[in-house]
């Protein structure tokens, strides 16, 4: 008997590492020490920070996968792997230094596992941090025939006066909310569902009000807030910052809020998407529901002090982003209230 013939080829995970090379070069910063290849990653910290507090995240994909199975797209998923990741511990002020990626699969597909990476790689170029290392696990048996799953770890940096964790939210702040690129990775299950199975689409099939296939809508990659963010701290009193994941703005932006504070939602301030009422209408699905599993088009929410909402909002348009000024800061319980 042989490794390769209980179904674990090592020569086509080599050939995959090879594959991956070049994208995994692409994302290098000047702080990485080694290759890919080695047993582990190394990144020098180096003397930028007087208090350096490292800041970590992990996160997946989720059931999106089904959708790049069904597509037979996989450069996209990469991007939405990352952008979980850094876009979470960005809300502390922290900048993402490094990436880590875990792919586990049924059976070695070199070319596959490539243009998988290539999308990790292109996440990474776009939050600015480095691919240093990652994880390819063939496991024969464990996975469907062409199906996989993927994890992925971001580490970054904030000085340790800079951290932003909601403490110094005060009545009177508000809210401004980024546009999402759609669903970004949350919801999938639900959405899948109504649109797949009770509204009896096929993945290819155009809708008109997306103005694209519905497989072409649901692989949209998740937005990565990165670059605009960390430019907006060097000149902004950001107090509070919130990635808008699964449980919504409803489950996400209680999170940091201070005991004794409300955050009170204008639902109205932005226009919603319409992948969001393609499935209220076929799920049938309540309003509550949908708010507490759906980003609702809102992405990442930053609290500041309403004389700099203005300015800050210029400077998101001037950097790419769709910002609105969703709502306020006020004593009460603490949670959301829409108004």
């Amino acid at each position: 008997m042989t490794y390769a013939g209980a179904g674990v080829d090592i020569q086509a995970g080599n050939r995959a590492v090879e594959m991956m090379r070049d994208a995994v070069r692409s994302t290098r910063r000047p702080e990485v020490l080694a290759d890919i290849g080695g047993f582990g990653g190394l990144f020098a910290l180096g003397d930028k920070y007087k208090e350096p507090v490292l800041v970590s995240g992990t996160d997946g994909v989720g059931t999106k996968l089904k959708v790049a199975f069904a597509m037979d797209v996989h450069d996209t998923v990469g991007i939405d792997l990352v952008a979980m990741c850094v876009n979470d511990i960005l809300t502390h002020g922290a900048e993402p230094l490094f990436f880590l990626d875990y792919l586990a699969v049924g059976k070695m597909e070199p070319e596959k596992a490539a243009v998988i990476v290539s999308g990790i790689a292109e996440g990474c170029r776009q939050a600015g941090c480095a691919l240093i290392g990652g994880e390819t696990a063939e496991m024969p048996g464990f996975y469907a025939p062409g199906e996989y799953d993927m994890a992925g770890f971001a580490v970054g940096v904030v000085e340790k006066s800079a951290i932003v964790d909601g403490r110094r939210i005060r009545p009177g702040d508000v809210l401004v909310g980024l546009a999402s690129s759609g669903l970004h990775s949350n919801g999938y299950s639900l959405a899948r569902r109504a649109i797949l199975e009770v509204g009896d689409f096929e993945i290819d099939n155009y809708h008109h009000a997306l103005g694209r296939t519905v497989g072409e809508e649901l692989l949209v990659p998740t937005r990565i807030y990165v670059r605009p963010i960390l430019s907006a701290l060097r000149k902004f009193d950001i107090r509070g910052m919130v990635h808008v994941t699964g449980g919504g703005i409803t489950e996400n932006l209680p999170r940091v809020l201070p005991q004794g504070l409300a955050a009170f939602v204008e639902r109205s301030a932005w226009p919603g998407l319409p992948v969001f009422e393609l499935i209220r209408e076929l799920g049938d699905v309540d309003e509550a529901e949908m708010r507490r599993t759906f980003n609702m088009g809102i992405g990442f929410i930053l609290v500041v002090p309403a004389d700099q909402a203005g300015e800050l909002m210029d400077d998101m348009r001037a950097a790419g982003e769709q910002p609105y000024l969703i709502g306020r800061i006020d004593y009460g319980t603490r949670g959301v209230v829409y108004v």
